[in-house]
């Protein structure tokens, strides 16, 4: 039997993606960081019960945090139970916090949440560096999209 070099731990499971992200800015890099989370928090984010909407990365003191993640409170933690929108510790080497701050200190960036997975057991974040985009950049982008699924059903009714 033959493998392809991919064991079962190597698997990606997505809990969460932050679709809005991607509709309104250009994310022109990305990083992956671990978090610290509570117990119940993790069960709640293997349940993919969370809103990523509004959440966004900070650098505050040489520490990046995850601001504005409401993971749903888990039913079955009775007090041990976390709060909902806590600021969350991102994990990362010092010189990858330096480089975040350094773009997120650049006029019209930010730091946003694309994904939350599951990787190997653990739960990471997907971090954008992302750029704002504007009206006309979406109309682009919807044309571009429109032109590719036209494309698609004409290849598909041959």
């Amino acid at each position: 039997m033959a493998s392809d070099g991919k064991s079962k731990d190597d698997e990606v499971k997505v809990l969460l993606r932050n679709k809005r992200a991607r509709h309104d800015y250009f994310v022109e890099r990305t990083i992956e960081a671990g978090l610290v989370l509570q117990g119940s928090e993790v069960k709640s984010l293997r349940e993919a019960r969370a809103v990523m909407s509004d959440a966004y990365a900070m650098v505050n003191n040489g520490e990046a945090w995850l601001v504005n993640l409401q993971v749903t409170e888990y039913p079955w933690a009775n007090h041990w139970n976390h709060a909902p929108k806590r600021d969350r510790k991102l994990l990362l080497h010092r010189k990858e916090i330096e480089k975040l701050d350094e773009a997120a200190s650049q006029a019209g960036y930010t730091l946003l949440p694309l994904e939350v997975y599951l990787k190997n057991g653990r739960i990471k974040v997907l971090l954008g560096v992302c750029k704002g985009k504007k009206q006309y950049d979406k109309r682009q982008d919807q044309k571009k999209k429109d032109a590719q699924r036209d494309i698609e059903a004409a290849l598909r009714r041959r």
